[in-house]
């Protein structure tokens, strides 16, 4: 007879638990931008990501048809950031999701390895998803949540112009996550800690101070300094250079950078430093080499945007560009060398 009691108490504190991993993740999910909310499952060792909010670029460009929406997207400057462009139409005919379904798309690259990271609309039924992934070759694991197997093989059979990042595929119904790699055991790891991990401080600070994009790139100190540098300009535009940099003022290295094309078509650049100060002084620097030429990309930063502000809030520098009629300043300006973006 004191069993019952006991069984009651059990039920109750699985309710408990529930309703408090329930409250955790309504607490994790509220006052965060979609962009954080999906930086929340990215790899532990993240020092890349590319963003693209599919559900408002859809939006954006008012049509959900894929031909329309890549080709309106391009236009618009807003589709660069997508690792699954060039596979769209055979992700749409062959594994049940695509840009014209999937809410956002989240890429992420470390030196460990790549990870593609898609949710799906609340709707969308995973097992339909699995069927197709099996249907089109893919090996099913023997749990839910276990990587399915294609392979650098499988791929050229299923289509020529699909992106080796989709050679391994996972599915999380609980999140309605679709996460693909070209690496198994990459694959797997981030499967397992999924969720788990946090960025750097610079690069979620960074990420906050993006507001919530229609698109965006993401870069750790590292790989900010790789990928923008104006080493990879040539002698005469590195010597330029030298001397805008030596002429702007204080300019300290960055220790994380994201540009991001804001929901009114403007682009914004944040980018964080060690501390306060530096982030006053870097306002004024940055500012003055942004008004200025810009050697590595030919011409004037004035013929592709003009600046409206530049603020210091902490240790974050944040700079809103509005770019002229027919310039493409996100796709041009997310890879290097950026002057403005100087180490």
């Amino acid at each position: 007879m004191r069993r019952r009691p006991l069984i009651v108490g059990a039920v109750v504190l699985v309710l408990v638990a529930g309703a408090a991993v329930v409250g955790v993740r309504w607490w994790q999910g509220s006052g965060r931008s979609d962009l954080e909310q999906a930086a929340g499952f990215a790899p532990y060792d993240a020092q890349r990501l590319s963003w693209t909010d599919w559900a408002d670029v859809r939006a954006e460009v008012g049509t959900d048809d894929l031909p329309d929406l890549l080709g309106a997207g391009f236009d618009a400057d807003l589709t660069s950031a997508s690792a699954l462009v060039e596979s769209a139409p055979l992700l749409q005919a062959r594994f049940g999701f695509s840009p014209a379904t999937a809410e956002w798309e989240l890429f992420s690259q470390s030196e460990s390895g790549a990870v593609v990271i898609v949710r799906v609309p609340d709707d969308t039924d995973l097992e339909d998803v699995a069927d197709t992934l099996e249907e089109t070759g893919f090996t099913r694991p023997a749990d839910d949540e276990g990587v399915w197997m294609g392979g650098a093989e499988l791929l050229p059979a299923v289509g020529a112009r699909l992106t080796p990042e989709l050679q391994y595929v996972a599915l999380d119904a609980d999140d309605h996550l679709v996460l693909t790699s070209d690496n198994e055991s990459y694959l797997a790891e981030t499967v397992e800690t999924l969720g788990d991990g946090e960025l750097p401080a610079a690069m979620a600070d960074v990420v906050a101070a993006s507001g919530d994009p229609l698109t965006a790139s993401v870069y750790d100190g590292a790989y900010t300094c790789a990928a923008l540098a104006m080493t990879q300009a040539d002698a005469a535009d590195q010597e330029l250079a030298d001397r805008l940099v030596a002429d702007a003022g204080e300019v300290n290295p960055i220790s994380a950078f994201a540009m991001s094309v804001q929901p009114d078509r403007g682009v914004r650049v944040a980018m964080g430093f060690e501390n306060d100060d530096q982030a006053r002084a870097n306002a004024d620097s940055r500012a003055v080499l942004a008004e200025g030429p810009a050697p590595g990309q030919g011409g004037e930063f004035g013929d592709r945007f003009t600046v409206d502000t530049v603020a210091a809030d902490g240790d974050v520098v944040t700079m809103d560009l509005e770019p002229k009629k027919g310039s493409f300043v996100f796709s041009d300006l997310a890879s290097g060398p950026v002057l403005f973006a100087t180490c």
